[in-house]
């Protein structure tokens, strides 16, 4: 990947006031791939005291969504056209990890997937899968 666009995602990322919100860190960036890391904030909670699912598919979208980004030429963006997700576990411990990656780039559309791992007490369970589809825009 060229200087020129991890800085572009860098900034992208520090710019979505949602992932600030959610206390998020983009953690590692390559070709194809990020990591996106999130505590589970008291405000981030559902009822029953788990990670919210709207947690879950804030970063496993965002990572996918860069993942995407990360093999679009410069000066092009990408939109989330849809995406599918897969609640396997409860999110219980500190921190949430989605790892997205592109399963098929093309010119028109993106597939994306996203898995995102709940850690407690430094295990991680795995407690999402997202797949979807981005447009270059």
């Amino acid at each position: 990947m060229s200087p020129d666009i991890e800085q572009k995602i860098r900034q992208s990322f520090a710019a979505q006031a949602m992932m600030r919100t959610l206390g998020a860190c983009l953690v590692a960036l390559s070709d194809g791939a990020t990591v996106i890391e999130a505590p589970i904030l008291p405000g981030s909670r559902q009822q029953h005291g788990f990670g919210h699912a709207g947690l879950t598919f804030a970063i496993g979208d965002s990572a996918a969504g860069y993942a995407a980004l990360s093999l679009m030429p410069e000066g092009a963006e990408v939109l989330t056209t849809e995406m599918k997700i897969n609640l396997l576990a409860p999110a219980q411990g500190e921190r949430l990890i989605a790892r997205g990656r592109v399963i098929k780039p093309g010119r028109r559309l993106v597939i994306v997937q996203a898995d995102v791992h709940a850690v407690k007490e430094g295990v991680e369970t795995h407690i999402a899968l997202l797949t979807g589809t981005m447009i270059p825009v």
